[in-house]
């Protein structure tokens, strides 16, 4: 008699190493059926951008390649989570579904969702963690609260001695029984016309194994100048892992042992403390559903926002003015991702030198970063707009000039991502505007022609970001 499968229904947790519900679907010997559904409709506004389905594309052929190789295969549907599972269910006699839990509130509702129908015909859906480091009910305060600042949360983190041990990639795989699956093509998650993937495809190898390439890499290299350089976006010192971590083709717990594996010394210390701001911003979404919409503080609220279109189309082109900001933007473009200090340095600009919406920026950056996380990129535009947890205090208000003295002061990071600027010297590069009009004619610029004026005036700027944010505290 034929043994029925155990589905293993992927998320995002792309991968076979250390994938818990991958080990506890092989309990038993049953076949596995292992299977990722494209639900558009259940994240709603927060469906996969751009750069994210570009990313899937190429993470899910992987991940077929790495299966097939075991002996499985990835089958592949696309439609409502619940109706395709159930349809595998009664096609196979499955009475048993695995599946990492998530964060996201559409996530956790979809999962309700499908436990509840898959239910009615007598399947059990197992969720586990295939994410997170540590579960939201293992990290809280002596009261038992949820925790509103990093530091602590951290430390809590650290007394628990670490996340469990990473559990190895099966050498093989039951076959899966034969049911009939889409084609990856015909989703169309690649862009048609025109190509915009270029530099994405120059920069990034999706996948497991392009996964543990670079986690290798970062290891033996980068990570050695991590604590004192990983600031300066010219230099390669920082883990780019990322959208590896985002699509779960590394777990966090399998970076987080293979850091622990070499000497401890301020590098990986510091290291271990960005993974664990990165789990803090997943525990605050659990903790605040509303988080990727809603302002944390409640009284950034009455924050008076200007609607500036032209403002915020020249920051999404990296059009400006301000160089480090342009050089940020144009590299978000280019590759997908942005170096971690530009982040900051962008993100402050568009919030308070331009006094435009945070919510704006991040769904800018949720379309273009190929790491794009609900988590992470809620938290952090929150943490810049000093409406979050843990925020910057709004009045401290990055100078992006100063800024680019400080962490690109040969211009090296400007140059690569605007060429128009590559002759100018590095004194001048970060502020043209300043430089003296031989200068720049030497250089081959012309303002307001070959690289614009700033659209804003940093002074002034600065000064109305303050004047609104005192409305706010006169109605807190």
């Amino acid at each position: 008699m034929t043994q029925t499968p155990a589905i293993l229904w992927f998320r995002n947790d792309l991968r076979l190493a250390d994938h818990t519900a991958l080990h506890a679907a092989l309990e038993g010997g049953r076949p596995v059926l292992p299977v990722y559904i494209l639900d558009d409709k259940a994240a709603g506004a927060w469906t996969p951008g751009g750069a994210a389905r570009w990313w899937l594309h190429h993470s899910l052929a992987a991940l077929d390649t790495a299966l097939r190789a075991r002996g499985s295969r990835l089958v592949l549907r696309r439609g409502k989570s619940a109706d395709e599972l159930a349809d595998l269910a009664q096609q196979t006699g499955a009475t048993d579904i695995f599946t990492g839990g998530s964060a996201e509130p559409w996530a956790r509702q979809l999962d309700r969702a499908v436990a509840e129908q898959l239910q009615l015909f007598g399947v059990q859906v197992h969720r586990m963690r295939t994410m997170m480091l540590f579960h939201p009910d293992q990290v809280h305060t002596k009261s038992g609260g949820a925790f509103s600042v990093y530091t602590p949360f951290a430390n809590a983190c650290l007394a628990l001695g670490g996340p469990r041990p990473a559990l190895p990639a099966p050498a093989a795989l039951p076959g899966p029984p034969p049911v009939a699956s889409d084609r990856l093509e015909d989703w169309q998650l690649l862009p048609d016309s025109p190509d915009w993937a270029g530099g994405l495809r120059a920069t990034w190898t999706p996948g497991e194994a392009g996964a543990q390439a670079r986690l290798t890499a970062f290891l033996q290299g980068g990570l050695s100048g991590y604590a004192s350089r990983r600031d300066n976006p010219a230099e390669d010192v920082t883990s780019m892992l990322s959208p590896h971590l985002r699509f779960g083709e590394l777990s966090a717990a399998s970076v987080w042992h293979a850091v622990r594996s070499l000497s401890p010394d301020a590098n990986t210390e510091k290291f271990i403390r960005e993974l664990l701001w990165r789990e803090f911003s997943v525990h605050l979404l659990w903790q605040h559903p509303d988080l990727p919409e809603q302002p944390l503080r409640r009284e950034f609220s009455a924050m008076p926002w200007r609607e500036d279109p032209d403002a915020l189309r020249a920051w999404q082109r990296g059009q400006t003015g301000i160089p480090i900001v342009d050089a940020g933007m144009r590299q978000l473009w280019q590759t997908g991702w942005m170096h971690n200090r530009v982040r900051m340095i962008v993100a402050s600009v568009l919030v308070k030198h331009l006094l435009i919406p945070w919510q704006l920026g991040e769904a800018w950056f949720w379309d273009t970063l190929v790491d794009a996380d609900l988590a992470n990129n809620a938290a952090n535009w929150q943490w810049v707009a000093g409406s979050g947890a843990d925020a910057a205090p709004y009045f401290r208000i990055f100078n992006p000039v100063l800024q680019g003295r400080k962490f690109d002061a040969e211009g090296t990071y400007v140059r690569r991502f605007v060429p128009e600027l590559a002759r100018l010297d590095a004194r001048l590069i970060h502020a043209p505007w300043e430089a003296p009009e031989t200068a720049l004619a030497s250089a081959g610029i012309r303002l307001g022609a070959t690289y614009p004026h700033p659209i804003v005036d940093l002074a002034g700027g600065r000064a109305r970001a303050l004047a609104a944010y005192a409305t706010v505290k006169s109605a807190a």
